[in-house]
């Protein structure tokens, strides 16, 4: 099915999106540091299942503008919001990687009659950075060499069997950052905690799954974190074998698996 790349205006910027399919509404979010096509394995097959699926970019990343004046989860979830709205096709499932499922959680407490759904892909749903994270974080990903370090870093977090285009992706996304403006709003988007999404999570109603993959870098224990959120939301916690912090692109069947059929119910339900 064709895309057509789309603009949101929102106040200090626009966020670009894609728009693919026909049907019950999917807003795909990517995380911190990634671009909207970090779901390219999976658009085809959701759209090929009979749903309008729309991708977007983060604030200052991507297509989406670098001038606006916050970064974050709660913009992200206020953007998500907005986007629904736009279309004027919800309520929604919102499907959120890393950062992007804290936005989803946020979105769903915010506004829970614009989400049917949620799907959290190697979700960041709580905590807030120490003094000392957030002083080492500024250093590490300081504009002037942000899209260097987070070039060499991205590969280590698809930690098992990686996309045959990886490199490919990878460079797209360090040439993304490299344009001005763009480094320094990656930069404050780092400085994002994810403890009002661990706050809002008693007032979701919409049903939720998780899905980690089992050798995911970014938690000390995976599975364990996988089942907090998900005992958090009411909802399943599943395990994606041989994959790290995106499975989307790394187990794209083994995530459809999943998807596809929690996408039949919950829009069911809405």
């Amino acid at each position: 099915m064709d895309s057509t790349t789309l603009y949101l205006d929102r106040p200090g910027g626009r966020i670009g999106y894609d728009l693919t399919g026909s049907g019950p509404l999917i807003v795909l979010i990517p995380g911190m540091g990634d671009l909207r096509q970090t779901y390219r394995h999976v658009i085809a097959a959701l759209a090929d299942a009979g749903y309008t699926v729309a991708s977007a970019d983060l604030r200052g990343h991507g297509d989406s503008d670098p001038t606006f004046a916050d970064y974050g989860d709660e913009p992200t979830a206020e953007d998500t919001i907005a986007l629904i709205e736009h279309l004027d096709a919800g309520p929604a499932l919102l499907v959120g990687n890393s950062m992007g499922a804290g936005a989803a959680v946020i979105a769903a407490a915010m506004r829970p009659e614009l989400v049917s759904g949620l799907a959290l892909l190697g979700p960041f749903v709580r905590g807030e950075p120490s003094s000392a994270q957030r002083l080492s974080m500024r250093v590490l990903m300081a504009p002037a060499w942000a899209a260097s370090v987070w070039k060499r870093y991205l590969p280590k977090l698809y930690a098992g069997a990686r996309p045959a285009d990886l490199d490919a992706y990878v460079a797209q996304v360090a040439a993304a950052l490299r344009r001005p403006g763009y480094a320094k709003a990656f930069s404050l988007t780092t400085r994002t905690g994810h403890g009002l999404a661990e706050a809002s999570t008693p007032s979701v109603a919409a049903p939720s799954v998780v899905l980690m993959g089992e050798l995911d870098p970014d938690f000390p224990d995976p599975r364990l974190e996988a089942e907090w959120i998900a005992a958090h939301l009411g909802g399943e916690a599943v395990m994606i074998a041989d994959a790290g912090h995106y499975p989307q692109s790394q187990q794209p069947g083994a995530t459809l698996d999943v998807l596809l059929p929690f996408a039949a119910r919950a829009t069911a339900d809405a």
